[in-house]
């Protein structure tokens, strides 16, 4: 039986913080091709303020390894502007763009607003059945009205699981049950989703979004539980992308490297993830 993989990756390939060990460098346009000679994916947060050139998409493609894979959302136009209604030209353009990734287009996601609530199901349901049937897609919703474990979550659930749609899972408890005063931490409690968590796995790809408080390493006791959904949704044959961030992910590589590492503990190479280059000694200081 073929061993399935986890996709393991941040929400950048490139960070000002990042200028130590093996993701520093001096030149921009090579950073996404340092970045993915360790993880496996990425998040991209670009595609939803505007849609890059072609060009631009194919340079993504050719500096990136076979086994690559990018997940984009759709643009801000579609799914914030438009609340997903007459938006079928817009759809098509964003769609036609990143196409240009070939097989290394991962999941397009579809995040939607705190403000898209259940009352526009209907418009909903007639999007996700609009969608070209040949790519995979995630869908995040913020509306605590798709988080009630009543009627309305399971006619969600139970819509995404029949067009094979991944529902994304952003677990941001560790960052809210620990706050602290700095400035990067304030800015991510302004920024980030306070929703309940519910897991599931709704397509073939579940995707996991996962932000720890500023400490890290003190809050495993939220990271670690994931290492055994993981490992079950892989047992299961599926494909899961987990996507780790810090507060100002900074430490983010940190977090994806002790991830990568444990998930290997439970199932050997399972984690698509390239562990970092062990610093050679000075030999000069061993005489």
């Amino acid at each position: 039986m073929q061993t399935s993989h986890c996709y393991i990756g941040l929400a950048q390939w490139n960070h000002s913080a990042w200028s130590d060990g093996p993701l520093a460098g001096n030149i921009p346009r090579h950073a996404l091709g340092r970045y993915s000679r360790y993880f496996s994916t990425v998040e991209g947060n670009t595609t939803f303020y505007g849609l890059p050139e072609t060009h631009t998409v194919q340079e993504w493609y050719q500096n990136t390894p076979d086994h690559f894979r990018f997940c984009f959302k759709l643009p801000k136009t579609i799914t914030h502007e438009l609340s997903l209604r007459h938006c079928e030209a817009e759809l098509n353009e964003a769609l036609q763009r990143l196409s240009a990734l070939q097989e290394k287009l991962g999941l397009v996601c579809i995040q939607l607003p705190d403000s898209f609530s259940p009352d526009e199901m209907g418009t909903l349901e007639r999007f996700l059945l609009g969608l070209p049937k040949e790519l995979n897609y995630g869908i995040e919703v913020r509306h605590l009205g798709f988080y009630q474990k009543d009627d309305t979550e399971r006619r969600f659930n139970a819509l995404l699981m029949e067009q094979g749609i991944n529902r994304i899972q952003f677990d941001t408890r560790a960052l809210f049950n620990n706050p602290t005063p700095d400035a990067e931490t304030q800015d991510a409690l302004s920024a980030k989703p306070k929703v309940p968590l519910h897991v599931i796995a709704t397509g073939q790809s579940p995707m996991v979004r996962f932000i720890t408080a500023r400490d890290w390493q003190g809050t495993l006791n939220y990271l670690d539980p994931w290492l055994n959904k993981i490992s079950q949704w892989l047992q299961e044959g599926r494909t899961p992308f987990v996507f780790l961030h810090t507060p100002s992910n900074t430490h983010a590589p940190e977090v994806a490297e002790y991830f990568a590492e444990q998930l290997n503990k439970r199932i050997a190479g399972s984690a698509l993830f390239n562990n970092w280059p062990i610093p050679q000694k000075d030999q000069s200081s061993l005489f």
